[in-house]
Formats: structure tokens, sequence, C-alpha cells
């Protein structure tokens, strides 16, 4: 069994690698030295979660449980552990000091512990995984308990990265693409295989394990499952109609409804609905459930669709009024009779036991067509093939007309890529350019705004490394009701405080509409956004949705173009 004074070791070489290659290698030699039990424990860990991104288990675990952990385990007041937040800007380095300057009289859960028995790498997990299945009276004192057994039965060092995985945080630099290497550098599968299996599983830890038990051969047959959940294929801004449609040459044009982005997962009568962040929402959307229930003929399916509510006119109502249906735990069966959902269904990935990502979309649409049954609350959506951009104009107008957001513009022949933005799926909207930031600082406001965190400081995504990159920060576009909001919001995110500025748990993605890019080297990103505005708090997607350096760099090579 592996001590998680080895994993702390790696941990502590990776985060002290410049370059990606020997990053790679680093990673791919703690996946070999660990057993098969530990294997997806830890490469779930070396990324910074605990579970994999389409699991319901989750920690729970805010600065405040984490600080009254820390203070216990170290014998000294929560305040001493704020005053260390701020004097090292890092929960993990926090831990450290904290636990070496314990007293060495103080009596701690270790005392009790034989010193030859060292923390392992499950059992560091298997105390995350019950502090992920308490709820209820007397959680938060639970959660503590197993928290502080875990920073007095490892050593300082250990203890700060137990700290970091507990906000689920590493901050290493280690991403999807460098484990995906590592894998395939490990056990000798083509890294082709090892994204192909990813995209399939939504789970690097189950494609390492069995890369590493079968080899190329049996990662090549890890296939989609009911109830996991797969990253949705994802749509990139097309700048005009007419450049889109001379690309593909004869496109399929759908509306782009003003809705929530939902994969339905139907197994005989059983119906399970998640969100574009693949949580599970099924117990929120009943009428959802029904509709599917009674008019999707398969005995199994995996579909992608828009759910939207509209008012009494028939128009769309507004996104965050969707996004309440989203949210509702209590009285669901209330919000459901004031906010009735229609569901616009436009893709189907698996039917009756086959695998259709490959399929084109053509042939996916046919079969979805053939398995619902059109009423009033759940259709296909409507698509026109078509290669005449006056037409395409026309599709787009009546969008726009009916009070949705626009269209697709989507290449007829493409398969079905899970968690990729390319080519082969375009949209079209009216307004100027927007980019989906995530949400890594803020800073208290001043005179009205006291009280309040006023300002937000926005980062892109690197796939790479998984880090984000800071490019701006936002503060007009914000009513005092939604600053109330994102101020409740963000308070159970705080990592850091430092005086006024505060460091956030990347969980939030804005949509920005900005003028421009400028290069600038006041951000890590190397670019800066001129006059950014909050359009919207996008709850329905996951940082990892949140556009990259790689368009933020593209959309500034345009503008100077």
């Amino acid at each position: 069994m592996t001590g998680f004074k080895e994993f702390a070791q790696a941990c502590r070489t990776i985060e002290n690698i410049p370059g990606s290659l020997d990053m790679t290698e680093q990673v791919a030699q703690l996946l070999q030295d660990v057993n098969c039990d530990e294997l997806p424990v830890v490469t779930h860990f070396i990324m910074g979660e605990v579970f994999p991104a389409w699991s319901a288990e989750e920690l729970g675990i805010g600065t405040s449980l984490l600080y009254a952990a820390l203070s216990k385990a170290a014998g000294i007041s929560i305040k001493e552990i704020e005053l260390l937040v701020r004097d090292t800007g890092d929960i993990g380095q926090t831990a450290t000091k904290a636990l070496n300057s314990k007293s060495k009289g103080q009596a701690t859960f270790s005392s009790f512990i034989e010193d030859t028995q060292e923390l392992s790498i499950l059992e560091v997990f298997e105390r995350f995984k019950n502090i992920s299945k308490v709820s209820g009276k007397g959680s938060q004192t639970t959660k503590i308990k197993n928290l502080q057994y875990l920073f007095n039965s490892s050593s300082p060092e250990e203890a700060g990265y137990i700290a970091r995985l507990a906000i689920e945080d590493l901050r290493i630099g280690v991403g999807e693409g460098i484990v995906r290497d590592a894998i395939a550098k490990a056990f000798d599968v083509p890294v082709s295989d090892v994204e192909r299996a990813f995209m399939l599983t939504n789970d690097m830890g189950l494609v390492a394990v069995t890369a590493r038990r079968g080899g190329v051969d049996e990662v090549q047959k890890l296939n989609l499952e009911l109830k996991r959940p797969i990253k949705m294929m994802l749509a990139q801004v097309t700048p005009t109609i007419e450049t889109a449609v001379s690309e593909m040459e004869t496109a399929a044009i759908e509306w782009k409804f003003d809705g929530a982005r939902v994969q339905i997962h139907k197994d005989g009568d059983n119906i399970t609905l998640f969100s574009r962040r693949l949580e599970n929402v099924t117990r929120s959307l009943p009428d959802i459930v029904s509709a599917v229930r009674e008019h999707v003929k398969a005995d199994s399916a995996i579909l992608d669709g828009e759910a939207f509510a509209v008012d009494d006119s028939g128009r769309p109502r507004a996104f965050q009024e969707i996004l309440k249906r989203f949210r509702r735990k209590y009285d669901i069966e209330t919000t459901a009779r004031e906010i009735p959902l229609t569901l616009r269904l436009f893709d189907l990935v698996y039917l009756n036991g086959e695998n259709l990502l490959d399929k084109p979309l053509t042939e996916r649409r046919a079969a979805l067509l053939g398995c619902v049954e059109n009423t009033g609350s759940i259709k296909v959506d409507e698509q026109i093939l078509t290669s005449d951009t006056e037409e395409v104009n026309r599709i787009y107008n009546e969008a726009l007309e009916a009070g949705h957001e626009g269209i697709m513009i989507k290449n007829p022949n493409s398969s079905y890529s899970p968690g990729k933005r390319g080519k082969n799926w375009l949209k079209k909207k009216p307004i100027m350019e927007t980019l989906d930031l995530v949400v890594i600082g803020a800073e208290w406001g001043y005179g009205r705004r006291t009280n309040y965190m006023g300002s937000y400081t926005l980062a892109c995504h690197d796939p790479d490394t998984g880090r984000f990159l800071p490019i701006g920060k936002v503060g007009t576009g914000i009513n005092d009701e939604q600053l109330a909001q994102l101020t409740d919001t963000f308070s159970n995110l705080i990592i850091i405080e430092s005086g006024m500025e505060i460091e956030l748990k990347p969980e939030v993605v804005f949509e920005i509409a900005f003028e421009e890019i400028q290069k600038s080297t006041n951000y890590d990103s190397g670019f800066a956004l001129r006059f950014p505005r909050l359009v919207n708090v996008r709850d329905d997607k996951s940082p990892d949705e949140a556009d990259t350096l790689q368009r933020i760099e593209s959309i500034y090579s345009a503008q100077r173009k």
C-alpha cells in the first residue's frame, strides 16, 4: 500500500518542474509506481479532483470548515489560521506552517497511532468519501473531525496537499492533457486511444486502470454507459453566416434556443437528466422526465437537447428563470407549474445499445426522428439542409423574432465530439462577441457597495495545465440585486482574504461582453479585456468549459486583421 507521503513528494517535484514534457514524465512514473486499487484515485488526485467529473459525490468543504479543522489540528485559533493564509497566499502552505508550529506536547489523533503506521493514499480517499456522504444535522462537525484526523495523521508537507485536495485545487499545473499523455506513456497506449476512451467515459481514472490491466485492446473497448454522462459537444462563434456556409458547402441549420442544455439518459422507464455541468438534475425536472418516458420510444438512449420556458405569449422567458428550475430542491411541483419547460432535442448519441458518436449528424438525426413522438412539450428541433445563405438569413431572423438567441450551423457529415469546440458546430448570435470566463477572485466594494464583492477577477482556461489565467476584472453590468446574490454565492468559495482582495475557488462562469482584447503584461494570460461587462452568470457551465487561451489569441489575431 502506497503512503500519501510518496504522493506528496511527487506533487512537490512536479510543482517545481517548468516544462510540460518533464512534468508528463513524472506523472507517468507516479502512475506506474502505485497499485491498481490506488491508480484511479491517484489519477484524479493529481488533477486536483477527488471524484470523477460525472460523479454526484462532492466534498462540500468551504474555507470556514477547512480553517476550523486546521485550527483544531494545529492547536491555534482560527484567527491565527486566517493570518497565516494572508501571509502565505496559499492554503497548502498555511496547513504546512500551522502544523509545523503546533506544540509538541499537544494531544492529537496521531498520539494513538503507531509511529510505524503512515497515512496511505487510499485512507485519505476513504476519509474524503466519508466527508462526501455526511449531511444534515451534525454534518459540519463530522467533516471537521475527518479532516482533523487527516491533518494529525500526516506530516506537515502531506497536510499541505491534503488541504489543497480538500478544496480540489492542487495548484501543481497538471491538467487533462498532461494526464492523458502520462497514461499513454506509462502503459504504452497511443495518446489517441486514451483521448478517445476519456471522451467516452469522462473518467480518466477508469481509463488509467484499464490501460494498465489490458493495454490498448481493453482501452479500445471502453464505451458509453448509461447514467455516466459524457461532456457535451460545443460550438464556436462564426463571424458571419456567409463564411460558415461557404466552408461547409451544405449546412444543417437549426434554431439556437435561449435555454439550458440537458443530456438525457433513458434506460427503459428509468430516466436520468444531467445539466451542462454534468450534475444530476433529474429530481428538479419531473415534467421533462415524464415527457421523455412517454414520448421517446427506445429501450435505451442518450439524447442531447435544450430545455427552455415560455411566457403566456409564447416568448422565451429569461435564462435566469430557467435556471431556477435546475436549482430547485424543494417545492419542485409548484415551481414546475409556475415555470413549465419545453424540450427541444437535436442529437442522439446512443440508441438501444449502439454507440452513434461516430455516425454522421444526418444518420444520428434520422435515428432521433425515428424514436421521438413530437408533442407540445417535447420535439425534435426543426432542421433545414441548405447552401443558400439567403435561406439561412431568413431562418436566423425568424429565430430572433421568436425571441431566441440565433441559429446553429452544423456540418451534416460531422461526428459527435464530446467536450470539443470546433468548426463542425457554429453558432450565430446578434450580440457582440462574448467570452465565458471563470471567476477566480474579487474585491470588496466601496460606498454603497461596502459589504458586497464589487468587482470580479476573470480568467481563461489552459486545458493542458488545468490552470486559469487572469485576463481582467469586471464590475459593470451588475445591479444591486445581483450584487447581493453573487456575494452570497461567492462567500462559500473564498480561499484567501487579504485586505480588500479575495481569492476564490474557480467554480463560477461569467459570460462577458467586451469591446476588444488587448495585449497586456498585467495579467498572466498576456491579454486584457477592454470595457468588459457582465452579460450572464452561466450556472449551467463548468469551469473547464470556459474559453481557452487559444480562443483569446485567435480573437486578438482576428481583430488585428
